[in-house]
């Protein structure tokens, strides 16, 4: 028997029977695909857009980035400014289509006059101070070169092994896919560039 003041069920529809649990696990299940279908899209279209990940695929740019490392590359910046020297560009190399991207240091811009001797960088006839280099000196001389319009002129922080504008020539900015901000692999590096 009841007591007075005891909370009372009461409900109008009938016991769940097995083929509502059905249709709710069938919901269920759609309801998931659709949110990791979202998801998928979603990262697809922020590597596409906004940040893409790249990972350091030769010791070129020593000792900044270690091989292997993994940054974070920023597709948005070159739409609101323009590369700076010191910058750490991604970018399809020119003139070697079957390549895979490279990274490496911008070191000069439109109008700016390059070349390499007596072991250092000169940018508009002046040495430059590069304390990320990683060795001294820099094998090889490299007539001065004037660099053109809507281009970079780029250059690996391993001097001494990388195959960099030297090789290729100027990087026209159409090239260039981002600029590198962040390292997010290993743990021990994580931090920014």
């Amino acid at each position: 028997m009841m007591e007075y003041g005891e909370p009372v069920e009461i409900t109008d529809q009938p016991p769940e029977g097995p083929e509502r649990r059905v249709r709710r696990r069938y919901r269920w299940v759609i309801e998931a695909l659709v949110i990791v279908a979202a998801a998928f899209v979603l990262a697809l279209l922020i590597q596409q857009f906004i940040v893409k990940p790249y990972t350091i695929p030769s010791p070129s740019m020593e000792p900044t980035l270690e091989m292997g490392d993994r940054v974070l590359v920023s597709r948005l910046s070159y739409h609101f400014r323009s590369p700076r020297p010191g910058d750490i560009v991604v970018f399809d190399p020119p003139n070697l289509e079957s390549e895979d991207p490279y990274i490496k240091r911008v070191v000069a811009v439109t109008g700016d006059r390059v070349s390499v001797h007596d072991g250092k960088l000169y940018v508009n006839g002046i040495a430059q101070v590069e304390p990320y280099v990683k060795e001294y000196p820099i094998r090889g001389n490299f007539d001065e070169v004037v660099v053109g319009p809507g281009s970079v002129w780029v250059m690996g922080d391993n001097r001494n092994d990388s195959s960099d504008s030297r090789v290729f020539g100027e990087v026209p900015l159409g090239n260039i896919i981002g600029v590198a901000f962040a390292v997010y692999w290993p743990p021990r590096d994580i931090g920014g560039i």
